[in-house]
């Protein structure tokens, strides 16, 4: 079988960068074009380099279009509304477009699920396999205990744009799921002041920001006389830039669809 050309969009950025080192550690894939924003101090810079790597050959571009229609697959950390754009790119041209972007809009969202009817999209809050399983533990535990408050505390460094996480977000759904409920009719995103007691079946979010944390995330099931903390640590960025290639590559021969890092893991 011959290797999966993939690309990598926002490529001189932290994950961007993280993604190139991953594609060349991996087996079975290549790394077929990377590119940034127009105007980026970057463009024109070998990719390899930028990565911490040797000259790989290919320079950052401003035109992610002609490298799609070249390749199986785009890996894709960037913005929603860029991420929106590649998506559409990648239903024209079959390209399994791989989705760590987080802040999505309900709108955006529904112009990726559109995008997914007629090509492989894989979508995560949060690429690592480790916090894929995290997700699965949540549900199966929050449907066990049904009467345990569910509250997801999560901190990461202190440029992160977005709160909470869309890792947090992911593991509040699996927790919704698991008790069959609505995530949007449970969440509580704030408290400040006088709220009140903690109403019957709330999932809370708690967001901190500060210092380099790549990110933490802890599940707790807090009951009667009893607690239960689910724990994932995120040590190196690579952890995702690795679950994200192997979606790309496991994405390969799927049939069209939104599909999440479950599935990757077979879930």
């Amino acid at each position: 079988m011959s290797d999966v050309r993939i690309v990598v969009a926002g490529a001189s950025g932290r994950m961007g960068r993280a993604l190139i080192r991953a594609i060349a550690e991996t087996k079975n894939c290549v790394l077929a074009g990377a590119f940034e924003a127009k105007g980026h101090p970057d463009l024109g810079q070998d990719a390899g380099v930028l990565a911490g790597l040797k000259p790989v050959g290919i320079l950052l571009t401003d035109a992610p279009a002609p490298l799609l229609a070249k390749a199986q697959a785009v890996v894709d950390f960037t913005a929603p509304r860029v991420s929106v754009v590649l998506a559409a790119l990648a239903a024209e041209t079959g390209a399994v477009h791989v989705i760590g972007t987080t802040g999505c809009s309900a709108d955006d969202e529904a112009k990726i699920a559109d995008a997914a009817k007629r090509t492989v999209v894989v979508k995560s809050g949060n690429m690592s396999l480790g916090v894929t399983l995290l997700a699965a533990l949540t549900k199966q535990a929050a449907k066990a205990l049904p009467d345990f408050d569910v509250e997801i505390v999560e901190m990461h460094h202190n440029k992160k744009v977005d709160a909470p996480s869309g890792t947090a977000l992911l593991l509040g759904e699996a927790a919704a799921q698991g008790r069959g409920v609505s995530l949007s009719d449970h969440a509580i995103r704030a408290r400040d002041g006088h709220t009140g007691a903690r109403p019957d079946g709330a999932i809370g979010f708690a967001s901190l920001r500060g210092g380099t944390v790549v990110g933490e995330h802890d599940v707790i099931l807090a009951g009667a006389g009893e607690r239960i903390v689910l724990s994932h640590i995120a040590e190196d960025r690579a952890i995702f830039a690795r679950g994200a290639v192997a979606a790309a590559l496991w994405g390969q021969g799927k049939k069209p669809g939104l599909y999440a890092m479950s599935a990757v893991l077979g879930l």
